[in-house]
């Protein structure tokens, strides 16, 4: 089974007004909303490939019942810890000329409810995948993303970490299965700048060398490469299309070298797959269809 873990869910709260005015009253001409969180869209996009797997997490008040009730209509298991305090986060995201984001905090979590999460993954086995991504939430404990992945790797369970900064930097001696840093992320980790491909496979190289298996760059309208646990190295331009929406775009890839991995136990597959898939999402309303990422997909491998 597949677990996503989303610390800090969030529901996403889109308002499009042709013009905005600070200080000033301004009525918004559509509103949308959607369920958010990096794990969350890992399963989504998951989902949409057939693929099953299971959210697990924090959920806190109303918003929290509502990203649960979504989650069910579309037929995706969940397991959150719901939390006795607080809301999950509404994340604000106006639309006009240009865009602004007012991104909510979430609520804290009490140590007995990090103590459920936890023992929810101690039930887990080597045959399972675990992506842990995304923010950590407000709680007692110093680094959520160490506690379980060092719970995971005494385990046995492959995991996949798609973080940044102290997170990331955290969990790479437990060797996760998969990173994902965009570039800016590998290069706030490795302190140096890339200005070309050759130099943001070096830096995914030594970023390899500390612990995990494969190291997978998104390059956002440059492509992707990605470095592999079999010494292999691949790179990709991105595919042309119109991009609609970026938001989920790298869970996508995450989801889409998961899917990729388990149907055809190829790394140099599965890339090609996280890409069709990460594409997919950009040239999309929302989380990429199957379809689009199948034709993506056989289009990029020839």
């Amino acid at each position: 089974m597949i677990y996503t873990v989303t610390l800090n869910p969030s529901i996403d709260y889109v308002m499009e007004c042709s013009d905005i005015k600070i200080g000033e009253l301004n009525r918004s001409a559509k509103e949308s909303s959607f369920i958010g969180g990096k794990g969350i869209n890992v399963s989504i996009m998951l989902k949409n490939l057939a693929v099953e797997s299971t959210c697990l997490g924090f959920t806190a008040g109303f918003t929290g019942e509502e990203i649960e009730r979504k989650l069910k209509s579309m037929d995706i298991n969940h397991h959150f810890v719901h939390l006795s305090k607080g809301e999950t986060r509404i994340n604000v995201k106006l639309k006009g000329e240009s865009e602004t984001e007012i991104n909510g905090c979430g609520p804290k979590a009490e140590n007995e409810e990090v103590e459920k999460l936890l023992d929810m993954l101690s039930e887990l086995n080597k045959n399972d995948f675990v992506v842990l991504s995304g923010s950590e939430i407000k709680s007692d404990y110093d680094n959520l993303y160490e506690l379980m992945a060092q719970k995971l790797s005494t385990l046995g369970v492959k995991f996949i970490a798609d973080t940044s900064g102290k997170s990331l930097k955290s969990v790479l001696k437990y060797k996760p299965f998969l990173v994902k840093p965009n570039v800016y992320e590998l290069e706030e980790f490795s302190g140096r700048k890339a200005s070309n491909e050759k130099e943001i496979i070096n830096l995914a190289v030594n970023l390899q060398k500390k612990g995990p298996e494969n190291v997978l760059v998104s390059r956002g309208g440059n492509g992707a490469v990605m470095v592999c646990g079999d010494n292999s190295v691949y790179s990709l331009p991105a595919p042309k299309g119109k991009i609609i929406n970026t938001v989920g775009s790298g869970d996508s890839m995450v989801a889409g070298f998961i899917a990729g991995y388990m149907w055809y136990g190829d790394y140099e597959k599965a890339f090609l797959l996280s890409v069709a898939a990460g594409s997919a999402t950009a040239f999309s309303k929302g989380i990429g269809l199957k379809e689009d990422v199948i034709k993506l997909y056989k289009k990029i491998s020839l």
